[in-house]
């Protein structure tokens, strides 16, 4: 009988991929083996190149090549204003409404205590220091943060975790407006909608 090792081994690799079952993972290796060799390569080569190059922005935490990120490096932002998402594809999410011209601090994950995620999990701690960081005056930059965390139990318990950390440091603490549907993932939310959310804070 003949060895199925590596077909075995790249169907689990693909099986890491979230809602990717053991069917879906051996559909896209067969494609890629039977139509598309040249694609695999091409993939095998841009996960590589991802893993060795990309890291975490030093200032917001989110995934960039270069020690600070593009987007904290623009002196247009406004570094008054601090916008908390759980994921750079919230954090894409955000930019692409072109509403929202501050910063942002990017979680890495939401507090989920039945799945052992506690704060020390997620990025809370880098978070505080961040809004901590003086500005040349002496005055804290951050003026206002605004806990964009999806509207489900864990986002809703991170943004609680969150408001208490920051509420003896005189800062405004402000939520997405609720036009972005309870239950629902930033990334998935129409732009128009989440645009709404953010002027309509409170």
């Amino acid at each position: 009988m003949a060895n199925h090792h590596a077909l075995e081994t790249l169907v689990q690799a693909l099986r890491v991929l979230p809602g990717v079952g053991v069917k879906s993972a051996q559909r896209m290796a067969f494609h890629l083996l039977q139509h598309d060799r040249a694609a695999a390569q091409r993939l095998s080569a841009a996960l590589l190149h991802a893993v060795n190059r990309v890291g975490h922005c030093q200032c917001c935490n989110t995934f960039t090549e270069e020690a600070v990120c593009p987007t904290c490096s623009d002196t247009r932002r406004d570094r008054a204003l601090l916008c908390v998402v759980e994921t750079p594809a919230d954090q894409d999410a955000l930019e692409r409404t072109g509403a929202y011209q501050g910063l942002f601090f990017v979680l890495m994950g939401k507090l989920s205590p039945l799945d052992g995620v506690g704060p020390k999990d997620i990025g809370i701690k880098a978070l505080f220091d961040r809004v901590d960081a003086l500005a040349p005056d002496g005055q804290t930059e951050v003026r206002e943060v605004i806990l964009a965390t999806n509207f489900t139990a864990e986002g809703e318990t991170t943004a609680h975790v969150i408001t208490q950390g920051l509420k003896d440091r005189g800062i405004r603490i402000t939520r997405l407006a609720r036009g972005v549907p309870v239950g629902s993932e930033l990334e998935y939310v129409d732009l128009g909608t989440i645009a709404h959310a953010l002027v309509d804070r409170r």
